[in-house]
């Protein structure tokens, strides 16, 4: 069972996923669907992103470093400044993406987010 802890900054992975992530204009584009942490540092790097589809049915998943998301309080969820058309126009995802640090420096450089291995800001 989940314990709550009001008075704390922390938050279980449990309540992230399913957590609604929203564009600067308060719309709803898409949810958490799950987490990636460095095993090294135990930093959460990116949030990957549930977007589309109906049902669950047609649905894409779009991995935002963990750095273009804010939570925001008055919406219960994340706020980020990524738009759709840059979701749709993001470096190709696979699953060997995750062992390469050049789509990772793609990633972070088409999303304009700090490396999470140096953090670096971005121009």
């Amino acid at each position: 069972m989940e314990r709550a802890h009001p008075d704390t900054t922390l938050i279980s992975t449990e309540r992230v996923q399913g957590t609604d992530v929203y564009s600067p204009a308060a719309e709803k584009i898409g949810e958490i669907d799950h987490l990636m942490i460095d095993k090294a540092s135990g930093r959460v790097t990116y949030a990957v992103m549930s977007f589309g589809g109906f049902l669950g049915l047609g649905h894409s998943h779009y991995p935002l470093p963990w750095g273009a998301l804010k939570y925001d309080t008055s919406l219960g969820g994340y706020r980020t400044s990524v738009t759709e058309r840059q979701l749709k126009d993001a470096p190709e995802f696979t699953d060997d993406a995750w062992s390469s640090r050049d789509w990772e420096r793609r990633v972070h450089d088409h999303y304009r987010s700090p490396y999470y291995w140096d953090g670096a800001p971005r121009a």
